[in-house]
């Protein structure tokens, strides 16, 4: 997803987080996050291909919020995810926007494997 944006929007700011899943709690913790400075005015979209559950996706807007990023401000643009998904980020901050193209009760896992090439 990232290097569609880049490619049609060559001069755009990228801030990376990187997010991980523990495997036995399932916790969701940040290993990685890098902004631009001015990260707090401006709006954001965040990226994140197919969402099951929501955990990871809450850390990242958590993580938004600490840096004084308004939660009006972030879009965040999805290709798949799960009502409960979708229930878990917006219970959590309901003045986010979401942007995906299909919500579904099963999220196909399958399409990250055959997009990454890791199938």
């Amino acid at each position: 997803m990232e290097q569609g944006l880049r490619d049609c929007c060559r001069s755009i700011r990228i801030g990376k987080i990187l997010v991980e899943s523990d495997l036995e709690t399932h916790e969701a913790r940040v290993v990685y996050a890098r902004f631009p400075e001015d990260i707090s005015k401006r709006k954001v979209i965040l990226m994140y291909p197919i969402m099951s559950s929501g955990n990871t996706v809450n850390k990242a807007v958590r993580v938004l919020k600490d840096h004084q990023v308004m939660e009006e401000n972030i879009v965040l643009a999805n290709l798949f995810c799960t009502p409960h998904a979708v229930h878990s980020i917006l219970s959590k901050f309901p003045n986010i926007k979401i942007l995906t193209s299909e919500v579904h009760p099963i999220a196909p896992n399958h399409f990250g494997q055959k997009y990454f090439g890791t199938d």
